[in-house]
């Protein structure tokens, strides 16, 4: 099930907002009957009509981007700056990401236009592992990074408990390259939690998501997900779901 607002903008009938306009005004119609509740759930067999059109929902597809740097996470930009949409000239369907990588950040990020498996990965219910490979000033020590694993506090905000693994330290440029796994998607979660513990971070990527890698990619390149890696993705979060 979904929002209707939702599955109507995803047809590339309008936007989000739009559509909200649409069903005010009484302009859209599931199987037969005139909508003007926001927040209508609706199922792939229900009939959804736009002005007594009938709309076409799009099969559902997911695929894994390689980011690159300077990259903005979206469907497009004010400032007219590259989005990671701008990738993908040959899919046709409306496509998003699913959650973000901050406009510095490189890295594994999913993109899909099924909402329902979108909201399953980035709801905070669900505990899915990232795995991020940070660059960071400074010569990382166990000790150092001992707190993130019980989880800490910054500017206010606490942050669930993380794993790390220190992968080498640079004596001569005084920089380390800290792996850290977490499952939340606070904003600029990563990055905050190393500055926390006195370790700024320098260069960010993302490697992992799940049972998912960049393997045989490089930036800029994409690949389509196959019905097993979906599926497992799906199981994952469900095993993790809290209780």
């Amino acid at each position: 099930m979904e929002r209707l607002q939702k599955v109507i903008a995803h047809a590339g009938i309008a936007s989000r907002r739009k559509a909200e306009e649409y069903i005010l005004a009484g302009r859209v119609k599931v199987n037969g009957q005139v909508i003007q509740q926001l927040g209508t759930q609706v199922s792939e067999k229900d009939q959804i009509e736009v002005d007594n059109v009938p709309i076409y929902q799009e099969e559902p597809v997911y695929y894994l981007f390689y980011k690159p740097r300077g990259v903005i996470s979206a469907v497009s930009d004010d400032k007219n700056r590259k989005v990671v949409i701008d990738y993908f000239p040959n899919v046709t369907k409306r496509i998003y990401p699913v959650g973000r990588l901050d406009y510095d950040t490189s890295g594994l990020l999913l993109l899909t236009n099924d909402g329902n498996f979108s909201q399953k990965l980035t709801h905070p219910k669900y505990e899915v592992d990232k795995v991020y490979v940070a660059k960071v000033k400074g010569k990382a020590e166990n000790k150092q990074l001992l707190p993130l694993t019980r989880g800490i506090r910054h500017e206010g905000v606490k942050m669930a408990p993380a794993k790390f693994n220190i992968l080498s330290n640079d004596a001569k440029s005084q920089t380390s390259i800290v792996e850290l796994t977490i499952h939340e998607g606070k904003n600029h979660q990563v990055k905050n939690m190393l500055q926390a513990v006195g370790l700024p971070v320098q260069k960010l990527k993302r490697e992992k998501y799940g049972h998912l890698t960049l393997a045989g990619l490089r930036p800029g390149e994409y690949r389509e997900l196959n019905k097993k890696e979906v599926s497992q993705l799906l199981e994952l979060a469900k095993k993790v779901k809290k209780k």
